[in-house]
């Protein structure tokens, strides 16, 4: 019975679907029609004009997660319904409009991220206002609780009266940390190294769904200054036992991670060219 039931409203859904696209299809032939009007008397098909509609709805298709081919054939029905009703040629434009069959396009539905969390560029103005004295104690907190077993076995004993920053490069967040009387603790004093690395791969390396060495080889992360310091750094971050942190910051922590790196992926591929998206830039966690 709950098959049924679910059956009967997945079918609902559907057929109602169905009844938007037909009503919106209606709505937009009314719209072409208003233009049709506006238009200079023998006025031609505007191929630049058709060109655009193409490229954005290839961007909203990218967006859902609707293969890019689905899409074209869709906005190519519509064009050729404004071109009738228009009284204009219906044959397909001269202007080629080529439909990359990136897999990513089907199989990577979480482009959607896009929508649910901006661009880091969007939340640095915002991060810029958080006072620095209720960050710097809530990174205290967290950082003493994923390092809580490394300290107790004396994996951080090197940061003792050293000096460590860590910057998020693409919201502009930085802090500088050290080991005082056994405890990790946020410093004001000059930096001695920096570690360095955007948001996004810095919440992969935390999550475990990337290794530090990984993530320097491919200049992900970088450290600058004093080299020794920055490499026992490095060697430590490897060394972490997160499944210390208790499971649902554990889980929380994994999910902002995909996510992050879902939007990351997305922002990418929306703003290169067609010809450019064979391959994603950053590469998929």
């Amino acid at each position: 019975m709950a098959t049924n039931h679910k059956l009967r409203l997945a079918r609902t859904l559907i057929d109602r679907t169905d009844a938007a696209i037909v009503a919106l299809a209606g709505l937009r032939q009314r719209a072409t029609c208003l233009a049709a009007r506006a238009k200079a008397t023998g006025a031609a098909r505007d191929h630049a004009r058709e060109a655009a509609i193409h490229q954005h709805v290839r961007k909203v298709a990218l967006d859902v997660g609707l293969p890019v081919r689905l899409a074209t054939a869709l906005v190519d029905l519509l064009i050729a319904d404004s071109c009738r009703v228009q009284g204009l040629d219906t044959t397909p434009s001269e202007l080629q409009h080529p439909i990359e069959e990136n897999p990513m396009d089907v199989t990577w539905p979480h482009r959607i991220a896009a929508f649910l969390l901006p661009h880091p560029s969007r939340v640095k103005p915002l991060v810029s206002l958080i006072p620095r004295s209720l960050l710097d104690p809530a990174l205290s907190h967290i950082v003493s609780k994923a390092f809580k077993s490394s300290l107790a076995a004396g994996d951080l004993a090197f940061l003792e009266g050293r000096s460590l920053a860590i910057t998020i490069s693409d919201i502009d967040l930085r802090w500088i940390f050290g080991l005082r009387n056994g405890q990790i603790t946020t410093l004001t004093t000059p930096a001695e190294s920096e570690v360095c690395g955007t948001a996004t791969d810095l919440l992969l390396l935390a999550s475990r769904q990337a290794d530090a060495d990984t993530l320097f080889f491919q200049r992900r992360l970088t450290v600058t200054g004093d080299t020794e310091l920055g490499l026992l750094a490095r060697n430590t971050l490897d060394r972490i036992e997160w499944d210390t942190l208790p499971l649902g910051q554990r889980i929380l922590l994994h999910r902002l991670a995909r996510h992050a790196a879902s939007v990351r992926t997305a922002w990418h591929l929306r703003n290169q060219a067609p010809a450019n998206r064979a391959a994603p830039v950053v590469p998929v966690q």
